[in-house]
């Protein structure tokens, strides 16, 4: 069969590079062709479009460059429309693909008049929860099948709105799981400190986002809540791709801070407690058990915190909480990430503090309603089966 897949971003090329891998595995026959990054291109599939090309974030940005998405938009459906696949598979980034699966649907062939081309699969859905749930509508008359990769969605897709979905597995779980048991080398951090005997030296990690805003914002204040702890923790940074060391050195200055890059799992398997910024990198130092803060500062932050309850429709942000559905890591939010509470919270989630152990108990419970590694597959198996039928 033709599978014609679409990410936008990198965390989308990594989940649709491991599916594509269990789509070979599971037909054979398979072709694949689509917008993407390295990762997919690496496991087969023709690019048509590279997803760094239109990767525009923000409104500011969007509305600047909205002649750039819209040609790729344009060449997306003529593309489509030629190859003519058997299914379409959407990957998380939802102001693209929506367009693309409206199109699908709403297509006429110009010499038989049939509509539609084929049927469009939504593999890790949109967020719906969190902001914009009016996407609903779309979803119900555009995407064929939906395979979730977060439990709780479950209830919000099938119990709230009546759409049924399929919870496939977390694949992040499997990302650290084939970490873990690949035989990693893991002095790639040890040997790149210049603290004397590095291996006697605890690790306080530091994920402070892939975006220069995040970081601008975060940082600073990470590092100020960090550096009453250097006496008995070296600070190791996990350097974002595309970010440019010399970047993050404006906000470390003088202070001894390393940083490495494609290093972030080698980090979390020695780290000892961690501060981070809301995202994937919250289920990820979950899964290595390691206590966290959760930092996300904002500009305006009274406002934002004002204001968050109007645009943002759940209590949390962080992944770990919103599986378990009540706090299991301490969330600094707007303005309530501020030096002070960033030190007391990384405090007490160290060795010997008060919120350390409940913090892991946490996690256990996390991990259990995540589930076992096999996410891709299992999709797989779904959207092969389905396509069959």
């Amino acid at each position: 069969m033709k599978y014609y897949l679409i990410a936008g971003e990198a965390s989308g090329d990594l989940h649709a590079s491991h599916l594509i891998a269990a789509l070979k595995t599971a037909d054979p026959d398979a072709s694949f062709r689509g917008f993407g990054g390295d990762l997919m291109a690496a496991e087969g599939m023709t690019l048509v479009r590279h997803y760094r090309d239109l990767a525009f974030m923000g409104f500011v940005a969007v509305a600047l460059h909205a002649r750039t998405i819209l040609r790729g938009l344009q060449q997306c459906k003529e593309d489509i429309v030629v190859w003519k696949p058997d299914v379409v598979i959407l990957v998380d980034y939802p102001g693209f693909n929506l367009k693309i699966a409206e199109f699908v649907h709403e297509w006429s062939d110009p010499v038989t008049g049939s509509k539609g081309i084929c049927p469009v699969y939504y593999f890790i859905a949109p967020k719906l929860w969190a902001w914009k749930e009016w996407r609903i509508k779309k979803i119900r008359r555009y995407v064929d099948e939906l395979f979730s990769i977060l439990p709780f969605e479950v209830e919000f897709f099938e119990q709230k709105h009546g759409y049924p979905i399929h919870y496939v597995g977390n694949p992040t779980v499997d990302e650290v799981a084939a970490w873990k048991n690949s035989a990693k080398d893991t002095v790639g951090i040890d040997c790149l400190s210049s603290q004397g005997d590095v291996k006697d030296t605890p690790t306080l990690a530091l994920l402070a986002g892939s975006r220069k805003q995040e970081i601008r914002d975060n940082l600073p204040r990470m590092l100020a809540a960090a550096d009453s702890f250097t006496d008995r923790y070296r600070l190791v940074l996990a350097g974002a791709p595309g970010i440019d060391p010399a970047y993050y050195q404006r906000y470390i200055g003088a202070q001894n801070v390393e940083i490495v890059y494609g290093k972030t799992y080698v980090l979390l398997s020695q780290a000892t407690a961690a501060l981070v910024t809301s995202g994937t990198a919250t289920l990820e130092t979950a899964l290595f058990r390691v206590p966290q803060v959760v930092c996300y500062f904002m500009q305006a932050r009274q406002l934002a915190s004002f204001l968050r309850p109007f645009f943002i429709k759940v209590p949390y942000i962080s992944l770990v909480n919103l599986v378990v559905g009540r706090e299991i890591v301490p969330e600094l939010v707007a303005d309530k990430m501020n030096v002070d509470a960033c030190r007391r919270h990384l405090e007490s989630i160290l060795p010997g503090g008060s919120a350390r152990e409940a913090q892991l108990q946490g996690y256990e419970e996390m991990a259990a309603r995540l589930g076992e590694p096999g996410a891709p597959q299992r999709a797989t198996q779904l959207m092969v089966s389905l396509l069959t039928r």
